[in-house]
């Protein structure tokens, strides 16, 4: 498959991306798309040293993870699932490993996991990096709720635009 003729997206088992992968199927066809879903694993770097890597123990984390989403999103076995979706489990950092999958690509589509240390962001960290990096179009789905859809007007602290 070429890669402009594909929709990447990026799984992590999260609620998050699997409405990503959802979104996806519904986007790919307007796209005249083939759905690439991605997992990216890595051996953490604070056991670097510290205990031998069992790398298997890993992956295999990473492969069952990447068909629990892919069930969650299309029924079990992945039945549902769009025709020509391909799966891919890549080894390195998340944020890195999505950018490259997605050049070229049609779109890249990722999840706001957020479960990083700043409460409120609108952005977690891989999300951040794909729409900063990545040289397609980056669609992030929100899932929980917590980003606003209105802005307040200059001088009009804590008051909703909408009121007159």
């Amino acid at each position: 498959m070429d890669a402009e003729g594909k929709v990447v997206v990026g799984v992590d088992g999260s609620e998050s991306s699997v409405q990503a992968l959802r979104l996806a199927a519904r986007l790919a066809p307007a796209l005249e798309a083939r759905i690439h879903v991605v997992a990216c694993w890595d051996f953490p770097q604070m056991y670097a040293g510290y205990i031998p890597p069992d790398f298997a123990a890993f992956e295999e984390s990473a492969a069952k993870t990447l068909a629990e989403t892919i069930a969650k999103a299309f029924g079990p076995a992945g039945q549902d699932a769009p025709e020509g979706l391909s799966q891919e489990l890549v080894r390195g950092p998340a944020a890195a490993k999505l950018v490259d999958a997605g050049a070229g690509a049609a779109m890249l589509v990722v999840g706001r996991r957020g479960h990083g240390g700043f409460l409120g962001m609108h952005l977690g960290s891989v999300s951040s990096a794909c729409v900063s990096h990545a040289d397609c179009p980056v669609l992030v789905v929100h899932t929980d709720g917590s980003h606003r859809t209105h802005h307040l007007r200059k001088g009009a602290k804590g008051q909703d635009p909408s009121q007159p």
